[in-house]
């Protein structure tokens, strides 16, 4: 007899963040379009998450097909050490253009997790190459910036580090920065000035820990306290960028320019992976030398993939028209309708939104846990209405491709609010 496709998933695969033991099958999907995708069985799913925040345009966007499909067949890989490509170069180009001024260099990498990995590296060889010991990194508690041991070392510690603590470097860790703190969050890095190395930060939105949001204002006196001490700043647009917040960046709502910054997600458009980290030309600068051992000493064998820098390209393509801004701000605009219209639900404890982010928190109590029972009941009773939603414990956020219907939208709204009522 043949098996179905869900058994033989899990005759050979074990997926992320999955404890296999008690996780439901997983539900086979067979094609997306647009904002949707449909299942082995038929049935469509609003992706209401991007698929991990990843899918801008929609699913299967035919313009970025068809850049890919173009791509493929002149080039699928080169080595990047010693090579180049035109779709790197144009990448880098362009994608430098629409960043804050300073940013000078591209550096390609895999994902966000070795984005990250690679401005870490930067940041302390940075200051070997000056003659310096500055090996510690400022973060800020609840962070997330990955799952291999550099990013996680600079993400706040959980139960998803708890198995490695141990092996983790150590991190200097603040409170986000608001009225009350900011004076003494500037006290604290003057104090340890000399060690720190650099400073890395979520800007604006913290997303994996439940989508909680922080004040411009306040980042802007912490980012100019710490450029004014001679700390290094890591900006991790990792999640925020290419318009999640409403502009094209988050830290064009700063008024400080970050020396370094990370990128992956939206930067293909969801189509295959892709990190990328820029950084200012006195960064590049520290590591030109005739000695060696200055080079930073950092790659991955799918380093700038032609393939993918042609999904970028065609993904930026699409960013920068100006459909996909009238897109950002009516999804803006909704969002923020409803999240009035629900503010007052006696099951909300608290909404917050910027730009194409709404993030509702469930009132539960005191148990708002990752892994409160309550997430599941929540995830599995919008699967079952046809959306895909990942509650981050007792919150429930929407985070959907531009391209998403109004008509979409407000089945989304119109089904959270049974469940408010039901839940």
């Amino acid at each position: 007899m043949l098996m179905s496709l869900v058994e033989r998933d899990l005759a050979v695969i074990w997926h992320p963040y999955t404890q296999m033991k008690t996780a439901q099958p997983p539900i086979p999907i067979v094609r997306g379009y647009g904002a949707s995708l449909y299942a082995e069985d038929g049935r469509e799913y609003i992706d209401a998450v991007s698929s991990w925040w990843v899918n801008i345009h929609g699913h299967a966007h035919p313009y970025i097909a068809q850049k890919v499909a173009e791509q493929i067949q002149k080039l699928e890989h080169v080595i990047f050490a010693g090579f180049t490509h035109e779709g790197a170069v144009q990448l880098a180009e362009r994608l430098l253009q629409l960043l804050p001024s300073n940013q000078k260099k591209a550096f390609y990498t895999d994902d966000g997790s070795t984005a990250v990995e690679a401005a870490i590296k930067m940041c302390l060889q940075y200051w070997l190459n000056k003659g310096q010991q500055r090996t510690k990194i400022l973060a800020f508690n609840n962070a997330y910036h990955g799952d291999t041991f550099g990013a996680m070392s600079v993400s706040g510690r959980s139960a998803f580090t708890a198995a490695f603590d141990s092996l983790l470097f150590d991190v200097e860790f603040i409170d986000l920065p608001d009225a009350d703190n900011i004076e003494a969050l500037k006290s604290q890095i003057s104090e340890l000035k000399s060690q720190i190395s650099c400073f890395i930060f979520e800007p604006l939105v913290q997303g994996s820990a439940g989508m909680i949001m922080y004040e411009a204002e306040y980042l802007s006196q912490l980012m100019a306290h710490c450029q004014s001490e001679g700390i290094l700043l890591i900006a991790d647009e990792v999640f925020t960028g290419f318009g999640r917040t409403g502009k094209n960046f988050a830290c064009d709502y700063v008024q400080v320019l970050p020396d370094i910054m990370c990128f992956s997600k939206g930067l293909t458009g969801g189509t295959m992976a892709l990190g990328l980290t820029t950084c200012t030309q006195a960064i590049y600068d520290a590591f030109l030398s005739e000695d060696r051992m200055k080079t930073l000493f950092h790659g991955h064998s799918y380093t700038a993939n032609p393939v993918a820098c042609a999904a970028a390209l065609a993904s930026l393509d699409l960013f920068v028209g100006p459909s996909t801004q009238q897109n950002i701000d009516r999804i803006g605009a909704k969002h923020a309708a409803f999240a009035e219209r629900i503010r007052d639900h006696r099951s909300i404890r608290s909404t917050r939104q910027i730009g194409t982010i709404l993030a509702m928190e469930w009132e539960t109590g005191n148990d708002t846990s990752y892994f409160s029972g309550l997430r599941d009941k929540l995830y599995h009773y919008f699967l079952d209405k046809g959306i895909i939603l990942r509650p981050l414990g007792n919150v429930i956020y929407i985070l959907p491709p531009y391209c998403i219907s109004d008509t979409q939208l407000d089945y989304i709204y119109q089904s959270i609010g049974q469940a408010l009522d039901e839940i």
